[in-house]
């Protein structure tokens, strides 16, 4: 029986393409169940609409940043009745906690486009490049209640190129995150 994945996001949704095409060509043994997005006009949403799976809107407006607790127990009652096994964090911009993480423990990962722990938070590749750095990457991580502190699952390196821009060094990054979440995905998979 495949694992039932449930992904979350707040843009493109590039991340959760690069999983479902490791679905489609056998290297994950999984599926997405649902994808959820806290920004009704996301792309995430129209890539998953497109190949037939379901959709939803979760409510944060009006708080900025914030994912409220009620949400989160909704989310949480939602996921155990549709039997989600593990949640993926694909671009989702708001901090996951309690009661989230009690339901789902060591079951929610996040793909993040630094190494970390350096450059934790938002646009990590510009402070990558603010920073001098000579590498980078991407990480994919189990979520904690910090931000970007949890458990670290995989990480792949980029280098920082001599004229890197903020564009082409993300864009590096990115290849290399469509390579390493699924790859990470199964292998959290094969712990659970």
């Amino acid at each position: 029986m495949k694992t039932r994945l449930a992904v979350l996001g707040s843009g493109s949704g590039s991340n959760c393409q690069s999983i479902f095409n490791a679905i489609d060509d056998g290297r994950l043994n999984a599926d997405v169940v649902i994808v959820l997005s806290d920004n009704p006009d996301a792309f995430i949403l129209k890539r998953a609409a497109q190949r037939g799976v379901p959709v939803g809107i979760l409510n944060c407006r009006g708080f900025k940043n914030k994912f409220p607790e009620e949400e989160q127990a909704a989310l949480a009652r939602q996921l155990r009745k549709m039997q989600v096994d593990l949640i993926c964090l694909a671009g989702f911009m708001r901090l996951v906690k309690q009661p989230l993480l009690d339901v789902f423990p060591r079951r929610i990962l996040n793909i993040h486009p630094a190494l970390l722990p350096n450059f934790p938070g938002v646009e990590a590749w510009k402070q990558a490049l603010e920073a001098g750095a000579t590498q980078t990457g991407c990480t994919v991580h189990y979520v904690d209640a910090g931000m970007d502190t949890g458990e670290i699952l995989m990480q792949a390196y980029v280098p920082v190129l001599p004229g890197d821009t903020p564009e082409s060094l993300h864009a590096r990054i990115q290849v290399q995150e469509h390579i390493l979440y699924p790859a990470a995905i199964q292998s959290a998979l094969s712990r659970l």
